[in-house]
């Protein structure tokens, strides 16, 4: 699974479990889980509050590192490839 690949790349790195890199990483994998289930299920309804709850988490997140550290936050955008909410902004 990807989550164990990048865990273990992450543990070498640097082995903060409670790093923001580490959360947001936990979070888009809780993410991409729960929407290829509500595929299958699309009346699941706590599942989806559950899924707008952790992108919420997410979100919160990846905000708080935009302000404190750019440069690790474009890095770990473009790693987890997901998109940027300045950039649909600017558009």
């Amino acid at each position: 699974m990807i989550k164990n690949a990048f865990i273990s790349f992450q543990e070498k790195k640097e082995e903060n479990r409670g790093s923001v890199a580490f959360q947001v990483l936990s979070f888009t994998n809780k993410i991409r889980r729960l929407t290829s289930h509500l595929e299958l299920h699309r009346k699941d309804y706590l599942s989806q509050r559950g899924l707008r709850k952790i992108l919420g988490k997410r979100q919160r997140l990846l905000s708080y590192l935009s302000k404190k550290n750019r440069v690790r936050y474009k890095e770990l955008i473009n790693q987890l490839d997901i998109r940027d909410r300045e950039s649909k902004k600017s558009r």
